[in-house]
């Protein structure tokens, strides 16, 4: 034993002072009484090293049990310092992700609420009659956003000739409208245009600011699910080696003051992360779309003003339909004849006064102003995430030494570490030092994930041109209008038809996280994680093989 090569720190469990992740062999050396009440670093006996595996064959104090057991603890810590790593960004995702979910639904509440106060002492029996029309609209809204596999255009557009049919037949309650008299007035009702422009309105703008809502917040969602996965991927056999090479050998070879050389440890880490730092490219893709899209956010048509303002358009539809009662009326009973008088309806002095209802936007809250630069900030400050693991790594938790020079441990002793540091990502470990890397066996799971982020991304860019991807046509090449015409009804999920509301598809993008009670309080239930690459990857290969959309 070399009494000098032992430190002994006071108390009981306390670490070397200095000490990082590597003092964990203190404990696997520490025995008997100081190990009872003391760390004890070093080599308290020395012996020939041929039967080392991993470490330099040299004098030592580990035994092969030993050393097998450093490789297990090394790989162990590896893992769980990638864990800790990206909880920081998970939870900074998942923060955000919360704070614009509750903001957006917390507008349409709003809206839908201003709607149940003010609508039925404007409008009486011409509202609270047809009351469960607009639930039924809302609830529809809502389940769009939380990712239903809806086409929103053709909700508007069901949402819209339901209401006529119910709100004309209240309009005349002494005729008799039946069922083919209706489809009649449903078939001219694009022409008549009964409610004014505020369904054309509603609908530019609504599908525009909805979309865009759900792709942010569901482009949250996978970026954090990524960074979940991912930082699960199991660590490999070469790895382990590695990392108990550069971490624990020194203490095998009664050196543990030695930090390992920076170079030396970028190496290492580069190796063992080379699949994780293959995200990087599809990574900042997702991101840098998110930070555009926020664009979308403000002005007239931006997501905020929208989505708090849809009870201002079903106002101004009622009111218009109110002031064209009289040529409305007309124009149907040319194109649709004469309807029968009802006997059982009321007469002219039973009709019930009907007002009309002015509502003002109202101001932002000031919210979105605070969450959008501050998501901004984060986004851009995680974009180098994946490639910077390895020199934080060292950094942070491996305690490496803090230059390059001859007192540094290089993997076999105390010198300079003379190698290059090899570049990010998996082919350019074919020539590192430190880990011997399969470059032809990619890692699948986070080959998954690239996929993952690659859809998302065409999602957002898509939603940044006003389109939904679920409804493009593919034959378009990904500049489609999204309308929906060239979809196949098992693909849309919906068409225009006199359904019940209580008809629901299934979700195909709820958001990441929302497990399946919370989807069903909020009138959603989550698709599974395979469902989205199932939808959409025939779609991806042609999007992705055509040009992308220019946007700016």
């Amino acid at each position: 034993m070399v009494e000098g090569l032992r430190a002994v720190g006071r108390g009981r469990g306390a670490a070397p002072e200095g000490g990082g992740w590597g003092y964990g062999a203190c404990a696997v050396f520490a025995s008997g009484e100081d190990g009872a009440g003391k760390w004890v670093c070093g080599c308290p006996r020395w012996t020939p090293g041929e039967h080392l595996r991993i470490c330099p064959q040299g004098y030592t104090c580990c035994t092969s049990e030993m050393e097998e057991n450093l490789a297990n603890r090394s790989r162990a810590e590896l893992e769980t310092a990638l864990l800790d790593s990206s909880r920081a960004l998970q939870a900074t995702l998942t923060s955000q992700l919360r704070g614009f979910d509750d903001h957006f639904q917390r507008l349409l509440n709003d809206s839908e609420r201003t709607l149940q106060e003010a609508f039925p002492g404007a409008f009486g029996e011409l509202y609270t009659q047809s009351a469960k029309a607009f639930r039924d609209l809302y609830a529809e809204l809502r389940l769009y956003y939380r990712g239903a596999n809806l086409h929103l255009e053709e909700t508007l557009a069901e949402f819209w000739a339901r209401l006529l049919e119910r709100l004309f037949r209240q309009l005349h309650p002494q005729l008799l409208l039946p069922d083919d008299y209706l489809d009649c007035l449903g078939k001219q009702a694009e022409a008549l245009r009964p409610f004014g422009e505020a369904p054309r309105e509603l609908r530019l703008r609504a599908t525009r600011a909805f979309v865009a809502a759900r792709a942010f917040v569901q482009g949250l969602g996978v970026a954090g699910d990524v960074v979940r996965k991912v930082s699960q991927v199991p660590l490999g056999p070469e790895c382990s080696r590695a990392v108990m090479k550069l971490v624990y050998c020194a203490h095998c070879l009664g050196v543990p003051g030695a930090r390992p050389c920076p170079d030396y440890c970028r190496n290492v880490l580069k190796g063992c992360l080379a699949n994780q730092a293959d995200l990087d490219a599809e990574w900042r893709n997702l991101l840098d779309s998110m930070v555009l899209i926020t664009d979308k956010f403000w002005g007239p048509t931006g997501a905020e003003n929208v989505i708090g303002s849809v009870h201002l358009w079903l106002a101004e539809a009622i009111n218009a339909l109110q002031d064209n009662k009289d040529t409305l009326t007309a124009k149907v009973i040319q194109g649709c004849g004469n309807p029968k008088v009802n006997p059982q309806g009321p007469g002219p002095e039973e009709k019930r006064r009907r007002g009309k209802l002015a509502l003002q936007e109202k101001p932002p809250s000031g919210t979105l102003q605070k969450l959008v630069p501050e998501a901004k900030a984060q986004l851009r400050d995680a974009q180098d995430f994946w490639i910077s693991l390895p020199g934080m790594l060292c950094s942070e938790k491996l305690a490496m030494s803090s230059a390059s020079d001859d007192r540094c441990w290089n993997g076999v002793a105390k010198g300079r570490y003379l190698p290059e540091v090899m570049g990010d990502g998996l082919a350019n470990q074919i020539n590192n030092p430190e880990v011997e890397v399969d470059v032809t066996k990619p890692d699948m799971t986070v080959r998954q994930q690239i996929m993952q982020l690659k859809i998302m991304t065409n999602r957002l860019r898509s939603a940044y041109n006003g389109n939904d991807v679920d409804f493009q046509d593919a034959s378009d090449d990904g500049s489609g209008s999204g309308s929906g015409d060239g979809c196949a009804d098992d693909a849309c999920g919906r068409r225009v038809s006199k359904k019940s509301s209580s008809s629901r598809t299934t979700l195909t993008h709820a958001l990441p996280g929302l497990s399946e009670q919370e989807g069903q309080k909020t009138s959603a239930a989550r698709c599974p994680q395979p469902c989205l690459c199932l939808l959409l990857l025939p779609v991806l290969a042609l999007v992705l093989a055509a040009s992308r959309p220019r946007w700016r």
